[in-house]
C-alpha cells in the first residue's frame, strides 16, 4: 500500500496529485492519502449545471476561497487551508459494478474508528440541510451548543473507474465559523438550501483542534493492518514518520 503525504505547491498541481491516485490503483497498488488541501470552495458537478454557478463562484471568490469544480462528491465543500482535512483511498477492482456499497462501509467504518479514538462519538447520518448533503455522512454532538446540536463532520464520496475506485471525502476539524461564513453565501447563491448550524467540526466536539492529530489517526485508520507500506511525500507540509 502507498501511503501519500503533504501537498504539491499550487491548487492545480494538488489536484492533479489526487487524481494519480486512481492511477496509481489501476496499475494494481493499493493507496492512501490524508492531507490538508489548498484553501478553496470545491463545487459539485451538480452545482455547475445550475444557472446561478457563476454567481455562486463569486461569492466564495469574495471570501477569499478560490473556488474550482472537483471529479467526485456532490455539492460545495469548503477548505480553509489549514485545519479542513481531505482523504482518500483507493484499491484496484476486477468489476466497475460491483462492491460500492462493501467500500462505503469499509471507509465508514474506518472514519468512525479514528474519530472515537479522538474521544468523540460519530453517529451516522447529517443533520437537515446539511452542507454537500448525501447519504454517507457521519456526525457529532456539539457539546458547546445550546441543546447539544447534532452537527456534520464528515462527507464521503466515491469514484470508480475502469480498474479502481476512489473513496474520498472531508473532515472539518476547526474553524467552523469562517467555514459556514463562505458556504452559507455559496449554498445561498445557489439556491441550495443550508442551515449553517448544521456544520460542526472535531474541535467543538471536543475533540482535538490539531489537525495533524486528526490526521495521524485517519491515516493510521485507512491503512489499517496493511504491512507492505510505501511512503512518498509531496514535499510541502503534512509529512510524519509512520
Amino acid at each position: 500500500m502507498r501511503v501519500v503525504r503533504g501537498r504539491r505547491d499550487t491548487l492545480a498541481a494538488d489536484r492533479d496529485a489526487s487524481r494519480r491516485l486512481l492511477s496509481i490503483a489501476a496499475d494494481g497498488e493499493r493507496a492512501v492519502r490524508v492531507w490538508t488541501p489548498h484553501r478553496q470552495v470545491a463545487f459539485g458537478r451538480r452545482d455547475a449545471r445550475l444557472e446561478e454557478y457563476d454567481r455562486a463562484r463569486e461569492a466564495a471568490r469574495e471570501r477569499g476561497f478560490p473556488p474550482l469544480e472537483r471529479d467526485v462528491g456532490g455539492r460545495a465543500v469548503a477548505y480553509d487551508g489549514e485545519t479542513t482535512l481531505a482523504f482518500a483511498r483507493v484499491e484496484p477492482i476486477p468489476d466497475i459494478r460491483a462492491g460500492t456499497t462493501e467500500r462505503y462501509e469499509r471507509v465508514t467504518v474506518d472514519l468512525e474508528r479514528s474519530l472515537e479514538a479522538l474521544g468523540l462519538e460519530p453517529t451516522r447520518g447529517e443533520p437537515d440541510d446539511s452542507f454537500c448533503p448525501g447519504t454517507h455522512s457521519l456526525s457529532v454532538v456539539d457539546a458547546s451548543a445550546d441543546g447539544r446540536r447534532r452537527r456534520k463532520v464528515v462527507g464521503i464520496a466515491q469514484r470508480v473507474r475502469q480498474g479502481a475506485a476512489l473513496v474520498a471525502g472531508v473532515v472539518l476539524v476547526a474553524n467552523r465559523e469562517e467555514l459556514a461564513g463562505v458556504l452559507a453565501p455559496v449554498y445561498d447563491a445557489l439556491g441550495v438550501p443550508l442551515e449553517p448550524a448544521s456544520i460542526g467540526t472535531v474541535s467543538d466536539a471536543g475533540g482535538p483542534a490539531d489537525p495533524a492529530r486528526v490526521r495521524t489517526a485517519i491515516e493510521d485508520a485507512l491503512v489499517g493492518d496493511a504491512t507492505d507500506l510505501s511512503l512518498e511525500g509531496l514535499g510541502d507540509g503534512d509529512e510524519r514518520n509512520h
